[in-house]
């Protein structure tokens, strides 16, 4: 099966699985956090690979740069959310490490991508 659109993009599959181990991560946060530091993290780590789709279904090169912009910095809240969170205790410094490294994979390629745009 071959790819289409942006999930043929290597940057979008790396922010993508970010999301993913950034939600079952934060399953395990205290149950009253869900509104904060939980919902936050999230949102931020989602914001990342949703702002590169929805920059990839736009008219051009100049919005698309915009849409990964703004992807560059939610993955920066992310960083300093998961710094955060290991501060709080919520996350074991040996995921707190998995999860950093899937970060920066996922920021050397989107600033990568962000410069060839």
């Amino acid at each position: 099966m071959e790819l289409k659109g942006y999930k043929k993009l290597i940057v979008w599959r790396k922010a993508d699985e970010l999301a993913f181990e950034v939600y079952i991560a934060t399953k395990n946060f205290p149950k009253d956090e869900i509104y904060g530091i939980t919902s936050q993290l999230r949102r931020a780590a989602l914001s990342v690979p949703t702002n590169i789709v929805e920059g990839y279904g736009r008219q051009g090169r100049r919005e698309l740069r915009q849409f990964v912009n703004i992807a560059l910095g939610s993955l920066a809240e992310t960083e300093y959310l998961l710094d955060f969170s290991l501060k709080l205790g919520y996350l074991t410094k040996t995921k707190h490490n998995k999860l950093q490294s899937l970060r920066q994979e996922t920021g050397a390629l989107l600033w990568k991508f962000y410069k060839s745009l």
